[in-house]
Order: structure tokens, then C-alpha cells, then sequence
């Protein structure tokens, strides 16, 4: 069943959502301003260690299981923050992100999950719908925020507990619905007997890692920049907020569409054409004017195509759980030097770097494809 799976997914990426908004305000109040951004960083850490403890789960426990111990283990991290609203030692907090971030990477790698609940023919349509869910979870969420404090203040708590509660209550209710999730076995390709190492073998897996991992940074370093564009050139917060909101509808809005055109075509097409526009992206984010905002629109699409069309590539749970740990440490990489980067050269130093990862990457694929079929179906 895929429902069960999606509902966990968009129920988990609600209570990240929650939790993560509010432990800034909470060490900024307790600690410094300064130092508001560590509980995120504890989460991201979370989210990479994760990935890697899903995968092991995985091929020991089967997936639904991994799952269901993922979303335990961010419960628990759930509970935890809820405690340092009320009181607790701060560091309880960082903790707690950090298990939170397991909870998120379990809801990550369910998309793997929904791809095995379903025919091989709609595989990738299932991921995409994961995706397409999750981000409904991490809208949603928000909106809660305000009448959760609410609900603290009126039980006698603390206004900030409200969140960690609706994170709590969040993340249990995955658990609870992940327990519904059934999939078959997964079969254990990392055995002597049924792994085929051979360069030519390994080069479309290893290729679709490039691929995903490329995107998130590309993607990640320069998106990381757009509100400090936005403040030198005297753009308001109004502004600012179309021009995530076009980057947001860009990297989910249209995962139907891409699930349907891997299913259709498969992988390598859809890969290629992420690269491409990730390329052209970078490119116009450089132009100054109306540009602009479509072009983060267009850098976030690059994104969805390079992360689904990797993901349909990817084989075993182990090589899924490496890719997504190697995405999430990446994506703390490049979150604390884009601005720095930025600060020395602007959109054009950013852009080169990105195409100085994109570009090989790309004739890499198009080197395979023309290897494959001589013909170069794309």
C-alpha cells in the first residue's frame, strides 16, 4: 500500500518543519543569536548519519521495518525537545535534533519503499508522488505552529513547546502510520554471489550518484545566496518570499510529471536533462532582471530531475542510504560556504563552480549514452 508510506512521509517533513523553526528562536533566546543555527546543523548531521543507519536496518530488518525504527528513533528526539521547552538542559536539544534527523531520513528513503509497494512500471511515479507528499507536510506544517502555542500556553507550558509538541505528535503519527506499510523483502545484492562489480556494470549507479549529489550541491550553494541577493539589492521580504516560493514549486510541483516520464522513458534521459538545466540555471541566475526568479524556478526543476531520475537509478538500499548520507553532509558543506563564496565573487564565482561540476558530469552521461546506443536515444 502506498498510502500509508506517503501520509508517514508528509507527517515527518511537517514535524521537522515544526521543530526546526522553532529551536532557533530557542537558542537565541537561551544562548545566543549567534548560535541559532546549531540546531539545524544537528538535524542535517542527523538526517546524513541516518540515511546510513536506515540502510543497514534495511538489509537486516527488511524496509518497512527500517522505516518504522527510523520514525521510533525520532520520537524519541521528538520528546526530548518538548523537554527542553519545559526546562531541561539545553543540549537535550541538540540531541534531540539530531534523532530527529534520523526520523527525517527515514522519511527521505521511503520513497524506495513506495517504489517497491508498486509494479516495476510505476516505480518512479511512486517516489515522486513520496516527494510530491512530503512537501505538502513541510507546507503545511507552519500553519499549525500559531495555534500549537496556543495550546502549550492554555495546559500552563511554555509558548515555544507548542511546536515541539505538533513535532512530537507529528512524528508519532508517522510511526503509527508506518506500521500500516507493507512491501516485499529486500533482497540482500551486497552477497558474493549476486554482485556484479565490473566497471561496466557499477558505471550507471555511479553515475546516477554524481548526478544527484551534483544537483543538491549546485542546488543548495546557490539558493543559500538568494536572501542575501535579495537584501543588497534592496528587495523586500514580499519579494523574497515569490522568489522561494517559485525555487519550492519548482522542486516538487511537477514530480507527477517526472515520475511519469522516468516510467516512460527511464532514467538517463531525465538525468540528462537535469544536468542541462541545471547548467542554464546557473547561467541565468547571473543575469540581473526579470529572469531571474524563473530562473530559480528552472534551478529547482534541474534539482527534481537530477534527485528522481538518480533515484530510479540507484539499486541496492545500501548505495540508496550512501547517496542520501553523502546529500544531506554536502548540503552542510555547501550551506556555510555559500555565502562566504558569495561574498567574494557574487552569482558569477557560484555559477563557475557550478559549472565546473556540472559540465564533466554531463559529458560523462552523454559519453555513457553514446556507449550504450551508438545512436544516442535521448
Amino acid at each position: 500500500m502506498l498510502i500509508p508510506v506517503v501520509l508517514a512521509a508528509a507527517l515527518m517533513n511537517a514535524a521537522m518543519v515544526a521543530a526546526s523553526a522553532v529551536s532557533t528562536i530557542l537558542i537565541s533566546d537561551k544562548l545566543s543569536p549567534g548560535l541559532a543555527g546549531l540546531p539545524n546543523t544537528a538535524g542535517v548531521l542527523g538526517t546524513a548519519a541516518g540515511a546510513l543507519a536506515v540502510g543497514r536496518w534495511t538489509a537486516r530488518l527488511g524496509r518497512a521495518q527500517a522505516l518504522r525504527t527510523g520514525y521510533g528513533v525520532g520520537v524519541v528526539g521528538g520528546a526530548l525537545t518538548v523537554l527542553t521547552a519545559v526546562g531541561a538542559h539545553v543540549s537535550l536539544l541538540f540531541v534531540g535534533m539530531f534523532l530527529l534527523g534520523a526520523g527525517n531520513a527515514a522519511s527521505l528513503l521511503s520513497r524506495y519503499a513506495a517504489a517497491d509497494a508498486v509494479p516495476p512500471a510505476r516505480r518512479a511515479s511512486a517516489m515522486s508522488t513520496v516527494v510530491w507528499a512530503s512537501t505538502a507536510g513541510a507546507a503545511g506544517g507552519p500553519f499549525l505552529m500559531a495555534p500549537s502555542q496556543s495550546f502549550a500556553t492554555s495546559l500552563g507550558l511554555p509558548a515555544l513547546a507548542g511546536p515541539f509538541l505538533l513535532a512530537l505528535a507529528a512524528v508519532f503519527a508517522a510511526l503509527l502510520a508506518s506500521s500500516y506499510v507493507r512491501v516485499a523483502p529486500v533482497v540482500d545484492q551486497s552477497a558474493p554471489d549476486r554482485r556484479d562489480s565490473s566497471p561496466t556494470s557499477r558505471r550507471p549507479v555511479l553515475l546516477a550518484a554524481g548526478v544527484m549529489v551534483v544537483g543538491h550541491l549546485v542546488m543548495v550553494a546557490l539558493m543559500t545566496a538568494v536572501p542575501v541577493h535579495a537584501h543588497h539589492h534592496g528587495d523586500g521580504l514580499g519579494l523574497l518570499g515569490v522568489m522561494l516560493s517559485a525555487h519550492t514549486l519548482g522542486m516538487f510541483a511537477l514530480s507527477p510529471l517526472t515520475g511519469w516520464w522516468i516510467d516512460h522513458s527511464g532514467p538517463r534521459p531525465v538525468m540528462l536533462t537535469g544536468l542541462v538545466l541545471l547548467l542554464s540555471s546557473a547561467v541565468l541566475i547571473t543575469q540581473a532582471g526579470w529572469t531571474f526568479t524563473p530562473a530559480l524556478f528552472l534551478l529547482g526543476y534541474a534539482w527534481n530531475l537530477c534527485y528522481l531520475g538518480g533515484s530510479a537509478q540507484l539499486a541496492t538500499a545500501a548505495l540508496e542510504s550512501k547517496v542520501e548520507s553523502s546529500i544531506w553532509t554536502i548540503s552542510a558543506l555547501a550551506t556555510a560556504t555559500s555565502p562566504w563564496l558569495f561574498s567574494i565573487g557574487g552569482f558569477p564565482l557560484l555559477a563557475g563552480l557550478a559549472s565546473l561540476l556540472a559540465l564533466p558530469l554531463l559529458l560523462l552521461a552523454l559519453r555513457y549514452v553514446a556507449s550504450v546506443n551508438p545512436r544516442v536515444r535521448l
